[in-house]
């Protein structure tokens, strides 16, 4: 919440009026109460002051909880009652609380005056109080300079008092303000000061303002794990007190877009904007959520809806006064204007006229629209116009958290482009993308990692567009991989020894049986998987907690390492995407030659076309379609491989796709059919599965999950085949915690279970064990997953492309963690015809072949029907083992 204001403990009444007056500090440490006992005494006939007091306590709890009609209703009352009492500073008290109420209804000008009377009626503590209110309102206008003086003003006297709450809410306004100007340390130390007060209070709902308060100063210092763990805590603490949280709403969601998790943020704002209409609340507080949904719809790629929510900012910004926030969301509204036309002259205007007033404010966000207007007015060709605004943007390169930074470092990419210095924009480029390394680093959620590489998306464009145009295909190899599949070029963060995850996991495993027995037996499930998507937030959340490692070094892709792994045998083939368009870079032979393809845009088309003919093949019956899937496969090569597939050399091949593109069955395009192929996310995660050692022992693991339509029925085959060796796990062993402990280290595991794949949520993409999902959370808890992995069942080969290039599936969970080579699917399949390939690839392996040699050599061993052909194209192997 927003430091909280209107709470008080006045000390001139009587003392017999003490029981009444402790309402008003109660309001903010259990508001249920406060209201109750205000309508009581407002049911017992009282004084003019005691009703005052009443009416004002409800005046808070509607302002600040319901709604604003009747907490203006309840003040004015409060303010005449006052007024009949005689007392001064009971009506001045009153009018700072009315002139709150006042200006988040939109009436800034009155609530204004109302200030001006409380200042004027009264003087020292009291006196005091209204002016930290007032500061509070110039924060919430958007007035920072104002409200730092007034608050100043106020501190010294209720320290003087010995006025514990009050200096306590006055010091967090003022750190609140300090981050607004940017000045982190110096909200932290307010921050600090202020908590040490509050520990000696009872003030519940201040408290957890104030740990809200913390998560805000944690974001503006880039710490986007602890914003996000700070922020669930307050929102527990508001929950506990029963109160709304649209300020928590508001902050979480910037949080959310910061983070890469837009559509949530969008959805958030969405819903508490719906929740804050129904209870008929504060006006100010719609425009800052209508502003943050704008900002969530425009990075989530939806233009035309960030336009209607910034323009109904605009203008309720505009009639309350409020410039620096109306600012900001002129910002937002150019943005997305910008992105569903043509650059304009007018635009240029507009977003230099913003970036002038933000800066006029000290606001964070001036090197943004300077970036903006820099970067339209390059695109019209006014290069003095496009100097001067990006000149001013690249400022903030070397200050600041580290998305302001890499604002800067982008402003500085794109003043080299102009100036035509490839060096210089590589440079730039490196140095911004080297923020945001270090900003990942820091983040422990692979999903997180993943998402925030969207934020170097532009500068890696940048770098790969100079790279094609003069640097050579090595150099756009080295860019390539710079911002392809770079969260798993190390081990993720392990999740905690954290008993509420995991009772939380368990309580998960159990529900989701449930409803998935209840779905088999036609019964209903509404009610379990309401609480199956409780519990998948609650793990959620506390994943996204984790902190990553410090910041390092890490290790670069070295082009001469990659070359001299290949040998004179392997090649391997990168795609690289630049301006739509794929490049295929063929490495091998101690060089990195390129060609030029078809449109990735055609590629998605009919790679598409090629799953549904694979779906559809999966069925006996079809085998009609087989010759249209071969064709589109002829077709998906010219696009995806162009003239490179003449040169692929009769020895082993590794493609490495963009993100959009793994779910091609590679093993189906006509110059590969024959190759012994792997595919992997990025060279980088190729040599690093190439350089893993199997563990020793040569342990093997064989899973027999429920429901299959075979049984499983290689799983038994393969068990008598390897003889008396493997640990064989079925029926009511296949649980998840022995399948993980059996797991664990080993050298080779063979599953064979139902797999789903979560499009919304990937990280719950699951194989499905006698008691439940065994999901991609429960893999990452692995000490080291297995050398080799074979997945027979559908499905467990898709991902979830999110960030600049970056994959979220089961298989991208396994290969950071000490899994050399998987064996995946990329499509629905017979399960009849899984069986005999996967007999015909464990023969393989027991000669001693790679999992990429005894696929390809499975594929040739099964019958050549449609069916069994098909299968075989739908199974990739992945890594290099």
């Amino acid at each position: 919440m927003w430091p909280a204001p209107a709470r008080t403990t006045i000390r001139y009444v009587t003392a017999g009026s003490d029981s009444v007056l402790e309402l008003l500090p109660k309001v903010f440490a259990a508001p249920g109460e406060a209201l109750a006992g205000a309508e009581e005494v407002l049911g017992a006939d009282p004084s003019p002051l005691h009703a005052s007091v009443a009416h004002q306590v409800i005046g808070i709890w509607q302002r600040d909880f319901g709604d604003l009609r009747l907490a203006l209703d309840h003040l004015r009352r409060a303010r005449d009652l006052a007024a009949r009492a005689d007392s001064a500073e009971r009506e001045a008290d009153v009018l700072g609380t009315l002139g709150v109420a006042l200006v988040h209804a939109g009436r800034t000008r009155q609530g204004l005056a109302a200030f001006e009377r409380g200042v004027a009626r009264t003087t020292g503590h009291t006196r005091a109080r209204v002016m930290y209110r007032r500061a509070y309102v110039w924060w919430v206008l958007g007035h920072h300079r104002e409200a730092l003086e007034d608050v100043r003003r106020a501190i010294p006297v209720l320290r003087q008092a010995d006025d514990v709450i009050w200096t306590a809410r006055a010091l967090t306004l003022r750190a609140t303000v300090h981050l607004a100007l940017g000045a982190v340390e110096r909200a932290d130390a307010d921050f600090t000061a202020a908590e040490a007060l509050w520990d000696t209070t009872g003030q519940e709902h201040d408290k957890a303002d104030a740990v809200e308060s913390r998560g805000l100063a944690a974001f503006r210092a880039g710490d986007i794990p602890a914003a996000l763990r700070l922020l669930d805590e307050a929102e527990e603490r508001y929950a506990k007190l029963g109160t709304p949280t649209f300020m928590l709403d508001i902050r979480r969601c910037e949080v959310l877009m910061a983070a890469g998790l837009a559509p949530e943020a969008l959805a958030e704002a969405d819903a508490a904007i719906g929740v804050l209409d129904e209870i008929g609340g504060q006006s100010t507080r719609k425009a800052e959520l209508l502003l943050v949904a704008a900002r969530a719809a425009r990075l989530a790629g939806d233009p035309h809806t960030a336009i209607a929510r910034a323009a109904l900012a605009v203008r309720l910004f505009a009639g309350q006064r409020r410039t620096w926030w109306e600012t900001h969301a002129r910002l937002v509204l150019i943005e997305a204007r910008l992105a569903t036309g043509r650059a304009s002259g007018r635009l240029v205007a507009d977003a230099a006229g913003v970036a002038d007033r933000l800066a006029s404010f000290g606001a964070p966000a001036a090197p943004e629209a300077a970036l903006l207007a820099g970067r339209i007015a390059l695109a019209l060709g006014w290069r003095a116009d496009a100097e001067r605004h990006l000149g001013t943007a690249a400022r903030s390169r070397h200050a600041g958290p580290p998305l302001a930074r890499m604002t800067g470092w982008a402003a500085q990419a794109l003043r080299a482009q102009a100036a035509g210095s490839g060096r210089g924009v590589l440079e730039a480029c490196r140095r911004g993308l080297d923020v945001l390394d270090d900003h990942r680093t820091t983040l422990g959620a692979s999903e997180l990692r993943a998402r925030a590489t969207a934020q170097g998306a532009e500068l890696a464009a940048l770098a790969q567009r100079v790279s094609l145009d003069s640097g050579g295909p090595r150099r756009l190899l080295v860019w390539s991989e710079r911002w392809r599949a770079t969260v798993l070029t190390a081990p993720p963060t392990r999740p905690p020894a954290d008993p509420v995850l995991q009772s939380r996991l368990t309580a998960f495993r159990e529900i989701a049986d449930r409803a998935e027995k209840a779905r088999m037996e036609g019964h209903p499930v509404l009610t379990l998987e309401r609480e199956q998507r409780r519990l998948e937030r609650e793990i959620r959340s506390r994943t996204l907690h984790m902190r990553g490692e410090e910041p390092g070094d890490g290790d670069r892709f070295d082009p001469g390492r990659l070359l001299a792994r290949l040998g004179d045998d392997t090649r391997l083939v990168e795609l690289a995407v630049v301006d739509g368009r794929v490049q295929v870079l063929l490495c091998g032979q101690g060089r990195v030659r390129r060609f030029e393809a078809g449109l990735l845009a055609d590629a998605e088309i009919e790679a598409e076309h090629i799953q549904a003919g694979l779906r559809r093949l999966a069925h006996p019956g079809a085998e009609a379609r087989l010759p249209v899937v071969e064709a589109a496969g002829r077709r998906l090569e010219e696009l995806l491989l162009g003239p490179a597939a003449d040169h692929l050399g009769s020895g082993p091949v590794v493609v490495v796709p963009p993100g959009r593109l793994h779910r091609v069955p590679w093993a189906l395009l006509p110059a590969l059919r024959e190759k012994v192929l792997s595919v992997s996310p990025s060279a980088t995660s190729w040599l690093r599965a190439r350089e893993t050692e199997p563990p020793p022992g040569g342990r093997q693991v064989l899973v027999r999950g429920p429901g299959l339509a075979t049984g499983g029925a290689e799983v038994p085959e393969l068990a008598d085949r390897y003889g008396g060796t493997p640990t064989l796990l079925e029926h009511e062993a296949a649980s998840v915690p022995r399948v993980l402990e059996e797991l664990d280290g080993a050298a080779l595991a063979h599953i064979a279970a139902h797999g789903t794949f979560r499009a919304d949520s990937p990280l719950f993409s699951a194989l499905r064990m006698s008691d439940g999902p065994l999901i991609v959370h429960d893999f990452e808890r692995l000490d080291r997953s297995p050398y080799r992995i074979i997945l027979s069942c559908c499905d467990t080969a898709r991902f979830a492309s999110v960030g600049a290039d970056e994959l979220l599936g089961l298989v991208t969970a396994l290969l950071p963690l000490g899994t050399a080579g998987v064996v995946a699917c990329t499509a629905p399949v017979n399960d009849e015809a899984v069986v005999p390939l996967m007999l015909a690839l464990h023969k393989g392996l027991g000669a001693g072949l790679s999992l990429a040699q005894a696929l390809r050599d499975a594929r040739a061993a099964v019958p050549a029907d449609a069916v069994h052909q098909a299968t075989g194209w739908a199974f990739s192997a992945f890594g290099a083992a």
